[in-house]
């Protein structure tokens, strides 16, 4: 059976996809800080809190050992707020988390992924590919990580992997849950976690010859709901 390797998989997207993976016929190594509400065999669950350095190379270590045939880096957080009122300490978790944490596992799998003609899945933002304002760190961070998923596709073309980097819109999901905003209520101004996943089914029942290198998804409608506060 094929492993595959999802970061926050404990909830949103992310589990979104671990179970998308499962239904495929995976073996599904979910990585979070929570343990997921996921129920399967062949299903195990690392907790790990990737933004921190200690953590995430420890993960990485162990990971070498791992005959693993997907890496979907799908952690992350965001805050969005005027540069300076962000704290040291969230610039510094999220660009680990965000980015450096994709990088540290993506080196230690990237042979094996290579080896075994597999896949690798960056879940970026739409942030990647647009500038918004209150968002210099987040989009910084997405656009690193698809930047890094561009150069590697040149890089292993020699290969047989399959390198993606998905660019949601924003997503129903508790992403949002720290958040002074969240997806609008109507079903055509949002993305749902399920949208996603049927991006990487996609991706994986394409014909191996052929590379979908960026995938944007965006809701039909733009919508954007501020939350209100008592």
């Amino acid at each position: 059976m094929k492993k595959a390797i999802v970061t926050g998989a404990s909830g949103g997207i992310g589990e979104g996809i671990s179970l998308l993976l499962l239904k495929l016929g995976f073996f599904v190594i979910g990585v979070s800080r929570k343990i997921p509400d996921i129920e399967n065999e062949n299903f195990i669950h690392f907790s790990v809190d990737l933004s921190d350095a200690k953590e995430s190379i420890k993960l990485s270590d162990k990971l070498k050992k791992e005959d693993i045939f997907i890496l979907i880096n799908c952690a992350g957080f965001g805050r969005f707020e005027p540069h300076e009122e962000l704290s040291y300490k969230t610039i510094i978790e999220m660009s680990f988390l965000n980015l450096t944490a994709p990088m540290l596992l993506t080196n230690a799998v990237l042979k094996k992924l290579k080896t075994n003609d597999g896949y690798l899945i960056n879940i970026n933002s739409i942030e990647a590919i647009k500038a918004s304002k209150f968002a210099g760190v987040y989009s910084a961070t997405k656009a690193g990580l698809k930047a890094f998923g561009d150069s590697l596709f040149e890089e292993t073309r020699k290969s047989g992997l399959s390198i993606t980097n998905i660019n949601p819109d924003m997503t129903q999901s508790g992403f949002y849950d720290e958040l002074r905003f969240e997806t609008s209520k109507k079903e055509d101004e949002k993305l749902l976690c399920s949208d996603i996943a049927d991006a990487v089914e996609h991706i994986l029942t394409m014909r191996k010859g052929a590379v979908v290198s960026e995938y944007t998804i965006r809701s039909l409608k733009f919508g954007i709901a501020k939350k209100r506060f008592n």
